[in-house]
């Protein structure tokens, strides 16, 4: 009732103990709470929260607009609905490397149990569209350094991004995973990878986990778990699947309320209010309200 029953420090070690594994885990994006407590009773590994969905939500361009409070106290709300790892993205850090260092330590007091910074120039793009500029081989280090130092769960994961395959081909984005292990990342998220031969370049290159963006309409094909556990990929997400999904469905349903006056035909299409309330745990409310408030009034 109200949060996850387990501590933050228990989900970051059992997260690192089961990616030490070399399992795949699914982490699909939860573009709200309620979200995240689905996935979790869906039977999936972990949650992902996209700084793309965050950005969307507040009707905003995934620009670098968002700010760390405000993406703190997202991360924290959809964080604490699950027994699941949540690794969030945290742009490039949100300034320089103390910034960095600020954001890991917020990020870890959200209760998140990692998070990515990527090496794009400030303020970032979306990694999928063009004209992406990235900083520096040491700028982006001095980042995964100021994140690691700042931690102080060492189970808290730091997870190094690079945007560099897009601007300078693969051969520079297995160098830059490289030179980031060496940072001190624990894992490495090479974004925009166009084949499968190219997620096995970059597992070559580093002995860390890496992980695996499988988001629609971008520069990546959209490979099955199967495809991408052969290649020693890690972690996949899917970061604004259900926010399309969702969004899609809000479309077709605000269709049918202009042309038909009313939502009849949809509602198997719906989730019952049966099934929302199972999945908020409204029983569990009622019964703690009755637990509390179990007095009468009596007239002397």
């Amino acid at each position: 009732m109200l949060y996850s029953q387990v501590p933050a420090h228990e989900k970051r070690r059992a997260f690192r103990e089961r990616l030490a594994t070399g399992e795949l885990l699914r982490f699909p994006g939860a573009f709200n709470p309620l979200s995240a407590r689905l996935i979790e009773r869906k039977g999936f590994e972990g949650v992902y929260i996209s700084g793309a969905v965050l950005s969307a939500d507040m009707g905003l361009p995934d620009i670098g607009l968002t700010t760390l409070t405000e993406v703190a106290a997202r991360g924290q709300q959809i964080a604490r609905m699950t027994d699941l790892p949540a690794i969030i993205d945290a742009d490039t850090g949100f300034g320089e490397p103390m910034n960095v260092a600020r954001t890991v330590q917020t990020l870890e007091d959200a209760g998140l149990a990692g998070l990515h910074i990527e090496d794009q120039v400030n303020p970032k793009r979306c990694g999928h569209l063009d004209g992406k500029e990235v900083v520096d081989l040491g700028t982006a280090a001095g980042r995964i350094r100021a994140a690691v130092d700042a931690r102080r769960d060492p189970n808290f994961l730091v997870m190094a991004r690079t945007d560099i395959r897009a601007v300078s081909g693969l051969d520079a984005a297995t160098d830059r995973a490289r030179a980031l292990v060496d940072a001190g990342a624990d894992a490495i998220f090479p974004e925009a990878m166009r084949t499968l031969e190219e997620f096995a370049a970059v597992r070559a290159a580093v002995d860390v986990p890496i992980l695996a963006n499988m988001t629609e309409f971008g520069k990546s094909d959209l490979f099955t778990v199967d495809q991408l556990r052969d290649v020693g990929v890690n972690i996949v997400i899917w970061p604004v699947s259900l926010l399309r999904m969702a969004m899609g469905a809000a479309g077709r349903a605000l269709d049918t309320l202009t042309e038909e006056g009313h939502l009849t035909g949809l509602l198997d299409q719906m989730q019952h209010r049966a099934d929302l309330y199972d999945l908020i745990d409204y029983e569990q409310y009622n019964r703690f309200d009755t637990s509390v408030f179990n007095f009468t009034i009596t007239k002397d």
